[in-house]
Parts: structure tokens; C-alpha cells; sequence
């Protein structure tokens, strides 16, 4: 279950991270000296376990602005790109930072392919009837929005586009002419020629390249670029309702089609040597059992609230918990693991290469990921964002905030998170890092785990319904109603139904459960802990679909794709494998076979 503080999304929901087993060493008992014989044995008191409030309070007090004043200046690495040299001396910073704390630091290493060029360079377009790159189609002139590069591309290259190139617009950014962008346009996550394995060693593995990888080249050019372009591609005016206007002044949109447009993509595959570094907080009661907080190191340019504030909360919070279990009397009952990422630029490289290198030995025991990468999104504060099972958890404390527009770019400095932050940025680190921390001790500290499974039947719900009305409308076309006539989409609510009633029974048993039963509990937790990993879809493979997940995956096996298809063969096959999925997660949640539910 991942938490995600960043642009308005997070939600890729995976089972977990953790790399092989945790030993766990008991807690050191001195005797003491004997007593006289004649003397009766003083009993000694049994350790009283600090309640909540009492260790929320304690962290606080370790998280202040004196603390990130320090840590922000340590970390603060520009030109830190994955691989370099920058990036492996941050690395052994960070790793002997957890060995002066004890935390039995370990590195884990993939060998990636990683594309390095030079963004927004203006020799890398030429608007000119050169005959550098002959592409069959129109070169696609895209606005920078809400929607990721990748996502943009793809967008583009399913309509036909044969190139694609990036500009912020002076309607939604304000930035200087020259300001470069900086983004990926993989629609996955990890090594896009690993899909689905580990980097360890590309020889070990046949040439693989990810579906999520466009056909189309792809490049992201500065404001003054698209200002040129968009005086000589000449054309028709957009119609007045169509919406289709910019911010420039200088120039007004075109519709284009009068100028060829050679693009030139200046960009080199290389392989490099990453390293992610780990220190754990091993756990007294469940240290088989974890919880992940992880913060990309590695930026193009600055990169100050992409990773240099990302890891200072890492770092202060992990110097936080150890004080605490070292000095304070705190005993988390799970582990905590420390991970810091490298190629997180490129989509996560660091974090999903060691995710698929140990799943085997980590499915089922890494219970939530806390990423804390972009932690400080300017003058509202921070944000953050989860899957449903976080969603109680996070009401809490959480409010939303407005965004920090430079994120991504090279003006992503210390400087210019000062003048977001009114100068605050190390109070609002100290803030989020609370936040954080806070969301991580209800995890290691409770007995039950704090993820709500009820709070996915809204989403299950609208999605389903989504699915009635596609086919009630496919129902309605003429040519197609003897092909969906037989076609129903009741299954599929059945198994709806089934996850439902699957939580409400698991709710039923918490409520007539001891809390303080330290068994009981694990076998609730367990049953929770299968919910995520069982919306992941058994029917597809990784290496043709990056994100597996029946409702926020990507691919035709989810249901807001199912809820699209004309294709009724397709939509029939769709429909029954979601149905299954759906089913498979409800049966997870059950605590016995014999109490599965029969009615599909």
C-alpha cells in the first residue's frame, strides 16, 4: 500500500519493498547483582508499554526546524543524476549515516539502462526543411499539464502523432523563457528493458523493451522554443469554442500545417551502475513485518523539494526512531526499513528493479510504502495522496495544498523553495516529516493495522456502474445488440458484492476480536494485508502491461478500460478475468476456506 506525498497522485499499489529476511535479536537483559539469601526476590516490573499520544509527542519534539536547518544544508547535491559520481558519494553519505545510528545499513545494486541527453537544448530543433529525421505524420505540439509526460506521449502516439514536443505555457506557468523541463515518458515504472524482472545483469536476460515505451520520439522544449514554432507553423485559427488558446501574447495558436518540422532528439541509452541504500529499525514483536519509507536521491538539476528535501526527512526520521528505541523506551512492534533510491527521474528505476529482484521474499510482509519524495510543495504546506486503505488514516492531519510549479524544472532550487514557503521551508519540512512519522507509528505501533478496507467499496462501486452503462449503451447500437445481448455485467456485481461482504465480515471479526491478543491481531492483519496484493491482476504480464492493477492499472484488463471497449469479443474476455480478480480479492479476505463466499 503505497503513500505517495506528490503531484496529486500516488496509488501504485504494490505489496511492498523489502530485500531478504530481517534477523531480529532480542532486547538485552542485565541480571542483577544477587541478593543476600535471607532476602525475599525483588519482582521486577513488567515493562509498560508507552501509549500513542506519549511517542507522538517524543517524535515531534525530535522533529524541529533547527534539525532541518542542518540536514537540508548536508544533502543539498545539485547535478545529481543517477549513477554519476554526485550520486554514489550522497550514497556512502547516507549509508554511513545509518551505521553511526546502528541501523545495519546494507546497499542493493542494478546494473540500468538510463537515458541521458541535454533537455531543451534549442539545437536540438531545427524549424527547417532539413532531412535529418523523416517522419511519416504531424509532430504533435503538447502543453504541459496535470497529466504526466508519459501519459501526454502515449496519448499522442495512439493517435498517430510521429513526434511529440513539451512546452510550458505562460497560461500555466510562470516561468522564465529559457526554463527547462525535465520528465520520462515510460508509462511504467523501473528499467523499461527489465519489464517485469530485476536489472541485476542485462546479460542475463534476453532484450526485453517495455510496452510502456513510445514508438514516437519525444522531447520537451523551453517556452522561447515554442514561441518560434508557433509564429511559423501558420494555419487556421482554432474556432472560438473550441478552448484551444494559449497565454502567449506575442503569438496567437494555430491550428498548423504549413512548415515541416524536422525533430532531433539528442538523447544516449547507457548503461549505469545504481545504487539504493537501506538501514532498518528492526521491529520486537513482528520484525517479520514492514513498513518502507524511501525518498529518491538522484535529480536533474537541482532538484531541492524533488530530492534533497525527500531525503533530509528520510534521514532526520530515521536519526528520530532509533534515538527513540535507543534512548526513549519506544518498541515498535514491526520493523521499519530506511531506503534511499537512485534513478528515481527515470521512473522509480531504483525502487521497482529491487522490488522485482525480491519479491518472492518480501510479497506479503512489506505492508505500506511511505514515499517522501516532494514532501514540500510550496506555500500551502505539503500534500498527499494513498490508496483507499490509507484514506482514514490520513484524514486525520492531512489538507490539501497548492503546487509547487517548479517541481520538474531546473528552477527547482533552495532559493526558490524559500520564496514559495515565505521562507518556511524548514518549518514545513519539520511539519511533514510529523506527518510522516506519524502515519508510520500508527503503522508499528497498533496492534491492528490502520488500513481500511471499507474504503474501497465507493471505488469498487463507481466502477462497476461505469461497466452497467457501457454496455446499456452498447445495447442501444443496432448492429451490435445481438453480439452484447447475452453479454451481462451482474458477475461483476456479484463480486462486488463478495468484497463487500468479505470486509464487512473481517470488520465483524475485528469488533469481536481482543485487540490486545498479539496473535489474533497478526491473523487480522494478515487478512488485510491481502487486499492490495490480490487487485493486482493474475491475468496479465508485466512485461506488456507496467501496472497491473484492476482499478488503477493501465490496460485493457482494468475496468475503466472494460467500461470502453467496443471490441464485444474483448470486452466478454475482459469482463470475465475482472470478474475473477474481483472474486479472488474478496476470498483473500476470508479467514477460512470454509467460509468463502459461493455465491458466484
Amino acid at each position: 500500500y503505497v503513500l505517495h506525498f506528490n503531484r496529486f497522485w500516488c496509488v501504485l499499489c504494490l505489496p511492498g519493498y523489502l530485500v531478504g529476511y530481517i534477523s531480529h535479536s532480542k532486547p538485552k537483559v542485565e541480571l542483577l547483582n544477587c541478593s543476600p539469601v535471607t532476602q525475599a526476590p525483588v519482582a521486577q516490573p513488567a515493562e509498560v508499554e508507552m501509549d500513542f499520544k506519549n511517542i507522538s509527542q517524543l517524535l515531534a519534539r525530535k522533529m524541529t526546524r533547527e534539525a532541518f536547518q542542518k540536514t537540508l544544508g548536508d544533502f543539498e547535491n545539485p547535478g545529481c543524476s543517477a549513477g554519476s559520481d554526485k550520486d554514489m558519494s550522497l550514497a556512502n553519505s547516507i549509508f554511513d549515516e545509518f551505521k553511526k545510528l546502528e541501523m545495519d545499513p546494507w546497499t542493493d545494486i542494478h546494473d540500468g539502462k538510463l537515458v541521458y541527453g541535454n533537455y531543451g537544448r534549442k539545437e536540438d530543433l531545427d524549424i527547417v526543411n532539413k532531412n535529418k529525421v523523416e517522419l511519416k505524420g504531424c509532430v504533435l505540439l503538447v502543453r504541459a499539464g496535470k497529466i504526466s509526460f508519459a501519459e501526454q506521449v502515449a496519448n499522442a502516439a495512439d493517435r498517430g502523432a510521429s513526434a511529440v514536443l513539451i512546452y510550458p505555457d505562460e497560461a500555466d506557468y510562470n516561468y522564465v523563457a529559457d526554463t527547462v523541463l525535465y520528465g520520462h515518458v515510460h508509462l511504467g515504472s523501473g528499467d523499461p528493458y527489465t519489464p517485469g524482472f530485476p536489472s541485476f545483469n542485462h546479460t542475463q536476460f534476453p532484450p526485453t523493451r517495455s510496452s510502456g515505451l513510445p514508438e514516437i520520439p519525444a522531447q520537451t522544449i523551453t517556452r522561447s522554443v515554442a514561441v518560434k514554432l508557433l509564429q511559423k507553423i501558420g494555419g487556421p485559427e482554432p474556432d472560438e469554442t473550441s478552448g484551444f488558446k494559449g497565454g502567449f501574447k506575442q503569438v496567437s495558436y494555430r491550428l498548423g500545417g504549413v512548415e515541416n518540422i524536422t525533430v532531433e532528439v539528442n538523447n544516449k541509452l547507457v548503461n549505469k551502475e545504481i545504487h539504493n541504500v537501506f538501514g532498518v529499525i528492526k521491529g520486537f514483536d513482528d520484525p517479520d513485518r514492514y513498513i518502507v519509507l524511501g525518498a529518491q536521491r538522484d535529480a536533474w538539476g537541482s532538484g531541492y523539494a524533488r530530492a534533497t528535501v525527500g531525503t533530509s526527512v528520510l534521514v532526520q526520521l530515521a536519526k528520530a526512531f532509533r534515538e527513540m528505541v535507543e534512548n526513549d523506551g519506544f518498541r515498535p512492534k514491526r520493523s521499519l526499513v530506511f531506503a534511499s533510491w537512485s534513478a528515481g527521474e527515470y521512473g522509480s528505476v531504483g525502487a521497482t528493479e529491487w522490488l522485482e529482484g525480491y519479491m518472492a521474499s518480501i510479497d506479503k510482509k512489506v505492508f505500506t510504502y511511505i514515499s517522501l519524495d516532494g514532501v514540500v510543495m510550496g506555500k500551502g504546506g505539503f500534500m498527499a495522496s494513498a490508496s483507499p486503505l490509507l484514506y482514514s488514516l490520513l484524514e486525520t492531519t492531512m489538507k490539501e495544498s497548492e503546487v509547487y510549479t517548479y517541481y520538474g524544472t531546473q528552477l527547482d532550487t533552495m532559493d526558490q523553495l524559500n520564496y514559495e514557503t515565505n521562507n518556511q521551508t524548514n518549518e514545513i519540512t519539520a511539519i511533514a516529516a510529523q506527518f510522516a512519522g506519524q502515519m508510520a507509528l500508527h503503522l508499528v505501533h497498533d496492534h491492528l493495522l490502520s488500513l481500511d478496507v471499507n474504503r474501497y467499496s465507493k471505488t469498487l462501486t463507481k466502477a462497476v456502474a461505469g461497466v452497467y452503462k457501457h454496455i446499456r449503451l452498447l445495447s442501444q447500437v443496432e448492429y451490435l445488440f445481438c453480439l452484447v445481448k447475452d453479454l451481462s455485467p451482474s458477475w461483476l456485481n456479484r463480486a462486488r458484492g463478495s468484497f463487500q461482504r468479505a470486509a464487512s465480515n473481517l470488520y465483524n471479526d475485528i469488533a469481536n476480536t481482543n485487540l490486545d491478543d498479539k496473535e489474533a491481531c497478526r491473523i487480522l492483519n494478515n487478512r488485510i494485508m491481502m487486499v492490495e496484493h490480490s487487485l493486482l491482476s493474475p491475468y496479465v504480464s508485466p512485461v506488456k502491461v507496467p501496472f497491473r492493477h484492476l482499478l488503477f492499472g493501465r490496460g485493457s484488463h482494468t475496468l475503466a478500460s472494460i467500461a470502453e471497449t467496443t471490441d464485444v469479443d474483448e470486452l466478454h474476455t475482459q469482463l470475465a478475468l475482472a470478474t475473477w480478480n474481483l472474486q479472488g480479492c474478496a476470498n483473500a479476505m476470508v479467514g477460512n476456506i470454509w467460509d468463502l463466499d459461493e455465491e458466484i
